[in-house]
């Protein structure tokens, strides 16, 4: 009987050691980028072949749009091309101001890439989201080649929404959907047409997923944009365990060393929501968990991207700006999802 006793409490404690070890093993850790990772705005990630491919906004290196970088562990990155040589001219005779388009979001479905993108002006709602599709990512591919689709819907200066930040999801149907949104009432939704991408023609509902509080004061019949008013956007949502999982960036981007971004995650049953936090607390009733915040080194860690892979790695991207400098740099973490909720680290 003592030896029995003996060989349970040997094997109890060789599982509790590996089931420690596993949990150690699974920790988030950032990834050490070395080459081209300065600079990138709002990347996008996503994975062709042996390939990892980020998209970012804003220019390219001679002038073009949305600068791509590639990587295939990791950790070396360089510049392996750009979207568009220039700015559409459809694009100009909507938005003359545009100098340069924002927020790339690049996903894979009815064999073909989507990149869906905006245009818009700082502080501005008069914005617009687009689609451009290509068959592969691989420039060395004889059909390689970005076609732009052109407008999918746009916002004015009367609608209480902001049509920028795209971000394209599948709920657990493989029913195409859009999230959007930067300040004024939030993140918003909208149900797409599954085979091309564009607005629904059956569902028109504008669903709305999450919002700050507006301050003190304001007037909610003028949804304008109040300089203290601080923000909610870059909507990025992944499935998991019978859950969607929303993240957005809080407060404010673009400012150097005074960058106040973080990131927060809320989770629903439906694509469409209710998402809450961690307390319970509805994400359109100013709710959020923290999720990536500001260290020593690196401030304003958001515009995230997650790819999620299920014979691998679970991966976030997103930006961060230097406490020196002020100047951005993409960051990488692995995915942990201890408690059904994510966790990532920030480089120290």
């Amino acid at each position: 009987m003592m030896q029995g006793a003996k060989w349970k409490t040997f094997v109890l404690s060789a599982v509790v050691l590996l089931s420690a070890c596993s949990l150690k093993a699974q920790a988030p850790h950032f990834f050490t980028l070395s080459g081209d990772a300065a600079g990138t705005h709002d990347p996008s990630i996503i994975k062709e072949g042996k390939t990892w491919y980020v998209f970012a906004t804003g220019k390219a290196p001679g002038g073009g749009q949305f600068a791509i970088r590639c990587s295939t562990d990791l950790e070396q990155w360089k510049l392996c091309g750009q979207v568009f040589p220039a700015i559409p001219e459809w694009i100009h005779r909507a938005s003359p101001g545009t100098e340069e388009l924002w927020a790339p979001d690049i996903s894979y479905v009815n064999h073909e890439y989507r990149l869906y993108y905006a245009y818009s002006l700082f502080g501005k709602n008069t914005s617009g989201i687009a689609l451009a599709v290509n068959k592969t990512l691989d420039p060395a591919s004889p059909d390689f080649k970005w076609i732009d689709k052109g407008l999918v819907f746009e916002s004015k200066a009367s609608d209480d929404f902001n049509a920028i930040d795209p971000n394209f999801i599948q709920d657990q149907h493989g029913h195409a959907w859009l999230a959007f949104g930067s300040f004024w009432d939030g993140i918003k939704m909208r149900r797409l047409d599954d085979a091309t991408g564009l607005l629904s023609a059956s569902d028109t509902t504008l669903y709305s997923l999450a919002r700050r509080a507006r301050p003190s004061g304001a007037d909610p019949a003028k949804p304008g944009l109040p300089p203290d008013w601080e923000a909610v956007e870059a909507p990025f949502i992944v499935q998991h365990h019978g859950y969607f999982y929303l993240f957005t960036s809080w407060d404010l981007c673009c400012r150097g060393t005074k960058s106040t971004y973080k990131t927060m995650v809320g989770r629903s049953k439906s694509v469409t929501g209710p998402y809450v936090d961690q307390a319970g607390k509805l994400l359109t009733e100013g709710g959020g968990t923290e999720f990536l915040v500001a260290n020593s080194r690196w401030f304003g860690p958001g515009g995230e991207s997650v790819l999620m892979d299920p014979k691998g790695q679970d991966l976030i991207v997103f930006h961060a700006y230097d406490a020196k400098t002020g100047k951005p740099s993409m960051q990488l973490s692995t995915l942990n999802w201890s408690g059904d909720w994510p966790h990532a680290a920030l480089e120290p």
